[in-house]
């Protein structure tokens, strides 16, 4: 786990195309030897980081989907837990803002669970609108406004800055969810 928020951390600091191996070595305090044990390479770990995360964000829609709550209060957790995905865990971040980064036989696999999970929260907005608890929207079109703003909190925020990821995760998914109620 901590090779992964290194990884993240040079990701971040450097950008991906000029982080190597052994900064992220450096920057775990192991040796290169032991990061190509567990990986083969930086392409490796950021597919990694990519299928953590996504597999947390897919469980968070079905954890919600399986609550007795309004489709807001579903929707509402599931924005949530992407914030968190994003903010709280350095991988999430990397994750979903550097897939184009992986080689073709790699990002194939990770953009079909990542269009696995826009078409299950879109399915959320979906019912929430036919349900009548939302205004008549263009679920598609809103569901991809919403995860960019949830995705786009990972380049602005900073640990260090005057909220918590919690306040943010909050904030940010109440904001969202509130402009699709009637």
């Amino acid at each position: 786990m901590e090779i992964l928020r290194a990884a993240s951390r040079v990701f971040r600091r450097r950008g991906l195309g000029a982080a190597g191996m052994r900064e992220i070595a450096e920057e775990a305090d192991v040796s290169p030897g032991i990061l190509y044990y567990y990986f083969s390479g930086k392409d490796e770990i950021l597919l990694f980081c990519q299928e953590r995360t996504l597999e947390h964000m897919l469980a968070a829609v079905e954890a919600a989907r399986a609550l007795p709550a309004s489709s807001a209060e579903r929707l509402r957790g599931v924005l949530q837990a992407h914030v968190h995905a994003m903010l709280d865990e350095l991988e999430g971040a990397t994750a979903h803002l550097e897939v184009e980064a992986l080689p073709e036989e790699l990002r194939a696999p990770v953009m079909e669970k990542r269009d696995r999970y826009e078409r299950a929260v879109r399915a959320l907005v979906a019912e929430g609108i036919k349900r009548g608890e939302f205004a008549r929207a263009d679920a598609a079109l809103v569901t991809r406004a919403m995860l960019g703003a949830v995705n786009w909190s990972a380049r602005w925020y900073r640990p260090d800055g005057p909220q918590t990821s919690a306040a943010i995760a909050q904030a940010l998914s109440d904001y969202l969810v509130k402009g699709l109620l009637k």
